[in-house]
């Protein structure tokens, strides 16, 4: 009964998240930075690829802003150049991603954050991060196919999380 309960716990705190290293990040040399960002807050990289993003996933994934004045620099920007997708898993993640990438404009962005210490602009962020549990799971599967995602034990959860986190 415990061992079941405890899983219901483990389930329900597992969250992923996606994250694209923009062009400008690319461009700026800033993936392994931000690979390392990322592994050091103790998140589990789960899938990686470098692709091009054409109109028809970018106008899916941005479908919120395709009205919006700012929807085609946007679209243009992000062809500019190919970027890193990437899918991380943790105990609850979605919301400590984040914080760690910092608020959408850098110029508002805490220090210590990825944005706050490495970008400035508004449109050139370096990154993007899901902003739910609910879009992280909706955005995984639209970069990613199953095959394409690995699940592998992290010796080192011992160490990071408290065994109720752990999944």
């Amino acid at each position: 009964m415990l061992e079941s309960i405890i899983i219901a716990v483990i389930i329900k705190g597992m969250e992923r998240t996606l994250i694209i290293v923009k062009p400008d990040a690319i461009q700026r040399n800033l993936i392994g930075i931000i690979i390392t960002r990322l592994e050091q807050k103790g998140l589990k990289l789960i899938g990686m690829k470098m692709a091009s993003l054409d109109e028809a996933i970018l106008r899916t994934h941005y479908s919120e802003h395709l009205d919006k004045d700012f929807y085609s620099g946007l679209e243009q920007f992000m062809k500019s150049s190919p970027v890193i997708l990437m899918a991380w898993e943790g105990y609850q993640c979605v919301n400590s991603v984040r914080t760690l990438v910092g608020a959408t404009n850098p110029r508002e962005a805490a220090p210590g954050s990825i944005r706050g210490d490495l970008a400035i602009g508004t449109g050139r962020n370096l990154i993007h991060a899901s902003d739910s549990k609910k879009t992280g799971e909706t955005e995984v599967a639209n970069f990613f196919d199953d095959h394409e995602l690995f699940n592998y034990d992290k010796t080192e959860y011992s160490h990071i999380y408290e065994d109720f986190e752990r999944f």
